[in-house]
């Protein structure tokens, strides 16, 4: 069996690497957690080998699975935390749908209405998501400037109800612990 070019000079099989790939990006497993699961299994690998794969599949894998992801809602909840990323601290933001499904997140050195228009941009640019119908956001000044400039540039439809309703954000609230964790 001829393995993929994708995969050409490869020690372990295909099928082996996308699946601590697979594991690695889903559950909240550490490289030498997996490395374990594979001794189990009767592999024996590095934690480094491990590393290297997710950063070269990894994008990848995103970018082919993200057109079959379910489709979300029309309600968005939009919210944003901060994370320390590499020891350094970034600002996250996030979006989800009024039925907690993801719709899209993008880390940010500022938060202001650049990050903010940047991220609206990447989030109505994946086929999965749903034009919102209405938008729930906090306080930050930053979220009613840009989506006033996206929908003037003619990126963001115009019928969309803004909200700054502090407890209907709770669904993306309660889940940044998951993402800080």
């Amino acid at each position: 069996m001829k393995k993929p070019v994708e995969f050409k000079w490869k020690h372990y099989q295909p099928d082996i690497i996308l699946l601590t790939v697979r594991w690695y990006l889903r559950y909240s497993l550490s490289f030498r957690d997996l490395v374990e699961l594979m001794e189990e299994r009767g592999l024996s690998m590095a934690h480094t080998t491990i590393m290297r794969w997710v950063h070269q599949y990894g994008p990848e894998l995103d970018e082919r699975v993200r057109r079959h992801l379910k489709s979300t809602n029309d309600s968005w909840r939009v919210d944003e935390t901060y994370v320390k990323v590499k020891g350094q601290w970034m600002y996250l933001y996030r979006a989800v749908d009024s039925e907690g499904n993801t719709i899209d997140f993008c880390l940010s050195e500022s938060r202001d209405k650049q990050a903010a228009k940047r991220f609206f941009k990447k989030a109505l640019a994946f086929s999965h998501v749903s034009k919102p119908r209405v938008i729930t956001i906090d306080k930050n000044p930053a979220y009613p400037i840009a989506i006033q400039e996206l929908k003037e540039e003619k990126q963001m439809p115009e019928g969309i109800q803004l909200r700054q309703v502090k407890y209907l954000n709770n669904i993306v609230e309660q889940d940044h612990r998951f993402i800080k964790k």
